[in-house]
């Protein structure tokens, strides 16, 4: 008995503080297990979280995949068999919509490079290097083929189909172009504002104060028309261009109100204080901690912003003070078709599919800005 005693306390460690072997074996399997456990558990980010509930949302699931497929469709629409936007057929004058293609070649192909060149020129206008090569390799593997007038000709036999899918590289673009520059002037605004307080956010929001009682489409109609008498070819810019950037800085006014406001309730919040602490500046405070935790709000805005944009370019170019012809936009389209339009006969289809096109993107927009919202939204994570 005592010797078993003996060989008991052998075994067990001389020193006090030392732990047992068969308990530090133990813990090791117990820590392996939880290691193993926590490998299978895995965290899902922001952006995924987001994805996730948006996927849930059908209506928004279509609005996107619409505007994906139509936003392809208006970036390669040169590679696709349209009939030329430009084309000028008065034998094809308000031809309602028909699935008969005009026997007529549409494009030269047959009378060398120059001719074709020519060719493309009347019938697409001067275009940018891009489309121009994607407008050759469209020739060389349609050739004279083009998709038929499903949609019917306006007053000059111009294929009403061909000039909505040119027509929306414009509106969407004008509606991009102009939503980009509102949000980088709005959103630096509007978080300066915010960050700074006191007697400078006041004077900055009295700014924006008095600029929202212009009336934007009067201020946009006396610039255009007097900057359209002055040539400014030699800053790179065009009219086209210039109508861009007019409507985008006059966009930027209620993005500058929601970011301010979200940054005076983000600027005492622990993180800032901590950024504050280790030194860090005021434009760095500003852009790399407060704007970025403003981004989930600025998308969802962004996505209502760009169809209120393209609605504005619209009127005006319905008014005529936008896109003028040979350029196309919806707006145009429609415009067009009203002129044309009498009591005595009337061509629906010349003012049915530019609506048509605009009223189902600009839904489209809305409802993807919707869901983004409850996506994004923390509140309506779990619900």
């Amino acid at each position: 008995m005592t010797d078993e005693m003996n060989k008991d306390q052998s075994n067990r460690p001389t020193d006090p503080a030392m732990p047992d072997p068969r308990d530090r074996d133990g813990d090791a399997a117990r820590y392996e297990a939880m290691l193993e456990e926590a490998r299978k558990l895995r965290g899902v980010s922001l952006g995924k979280d987001a994805w996730r509930q948006l996927r849930k949302n059908r209506v928004a699931m279509a609005s996107l995949i619409f505007l994906i497929v139509l936003t392809i469709l208006s970036a390669f629409a040169p590679l696709i068999p349209f009939q030329p936007p430009r084309l000028v057929d008065m034998s094809r004058r308000f031809t309602p919509p028909t699935i008969t293609l005009n026997a007529n070649p549409t494009i030269v192909v047959d009378e060398g490079d120059e001719r074709l060149d020519a060719s493309l020129d009347e019938g697409f206008g001067e275009l940018g290097p891009v489309s121009n090569f994607m407008l050759h390799i469209r020739v060389k593997i349609f050739g004279n083929w083009a998709i038929p007038s499903i949609c019917g000709t306006d007053n000059l036999g111009r294929d009403i189909l061909s000039r909505l899918f040119w027509g929306s590289r414009i509106s969407l673009v004008v509606g991009l172009v102009a939503t980009l520059v509102s949000l980088i002037i709005g959103v630096s605004y509007g978080a300066i504002a915010g960050y700074l307080g006191g007697w400078i956010d006041n004077l900055m929001m009295r700014i924006v104060d008095v600029m929202y009682s212009i009336p934007f489409i009067f201020l946009v109609i006396f610039l255009m028309s007097i900057l359209r008498e002055v040539d400014l070819s030699h800053l790179g810019l065009n009219e086209i261009t210039l109508f861009f950037l007019l409507i985008g800085a006059i966009y930027w006014l209620t993005m500058a109100r929601v970011v301010r406001g979200q940054v005076i309730s983000l600027r005492n919040e622990p993180y800032i204080e901590a950024a504050r602490t280790i030194g860090a500046g005021h434009t760095r405070i500003v852009f790399l901690h407060l704007v970025p935790n403003l981004l989930s709000i600025v998308i969802v805005y962004l996505t209502l912003t760009i169809p209120r944009v393209i609605l504005f370019e619209s009127f005006l170019s319905f008014l005529g003070f936008g896109v003028q012809s040979p350029d196309v936009s919806w707006g145009l389209l429609a415009n067009e078709g009203l002129k044309v339009i009498t009591p005595v006969k009337t061509l629906w289809w010349l003012v049915v599919f530019p609506g048509i096109a605009l009223g189902f993107t600009l839904w489209a927009l809305n409802f993807l800005g919707d869901g983004l919202r409850d996506a994004l939204d923390p509140k309506l994570k779990n619900k």
